[in-house]
Formats: structure tokens, sequence, C-alpha cells
């Protein structure tokens, strides 16, 4: 009995680390060959504390717990590049965005812990 509350568990796991559908990934490496381009817009969904610690300047600071509030200042017809800590916050802005219309988001794997720029 035991085996199957584990294996559901990790099954819960695998499902909520996987990419919304329609939401790609990039690396931090690609990251950096896009960043100048002004077609783009850049999320950061990290605290505004994490934020002010270490961050890349074309990101856009807007909190996870406030995107939904935000989204109106947002282009729905730009592609939209999210970046966080790890991946995770991100990962959730990105469905988030994808379920009200943004057309175009792309999810920054392994976030800021892997970003050498």
């Amino acid at each position: 009995m035991e085996w199957i509350i584990i294996i559901a568990i990790i099954a819960f796991l695998a499902w909520r680390l996987m990419p919304s559908k329609g939401v790609k990934s990039m690396s931090t490496d690609e990251l950096k060959g896009i960043l100048k381009d002004k077609s783009k817009q850049f999320i950061d969904v990290r605290t505004p504390a994490e934020y002010k610690g270490r961050h890349i300047n074309e990101f856009k600071n807007i909190p996870l717990n406030l995107l939904k509030s935000k989204l109106d200042k947002l282009d729905k017809n730009k592609e939209t590049v999210v970046i966080c800590q790890s991946g995770m916050r991100s990962s959730q802005a990105a469905t988030i965005l994808k379920k009200s219309g943004f057309t175009d988001v792309i999810n920054v794997r392994g976030g800021m812990s892997t970003w050498r720029g």
C-alpha cells in the first residue's frame, strides 16, 4: 500500500514540473542571444528583494503573486520570456500567461541560479 502512495506522489510531482502545453523553454545561454531583441518582453517573477539582489537589466520585475493583477500592463502578442530563481515559479507564471491568452511564452530553464552574465 505504501508504494502506491509513493508512486502517486512521484507522479503528481512529475506532472507539476512538466511545462504547460504550448510553453517553450530555453537555457540561460540561449537567453543571452535574445536579450537585445526589443520585440520581446522579459519578466522576472521573483520577489522584489531577490530582484534587487541580482537581476538581468532587460527583465521587468513582476512578482508571481502579482502577475494576474498586472496582465493588462503586458502585450499578449509579444513573445514573453519568464525567469525566476530556479525555473519553478517562472513555469507557474508561464502557465498563467498561456491561460490568459498570451500567444508565445518561453520559460528560462534553471533561472537565475544558472545565469552567468
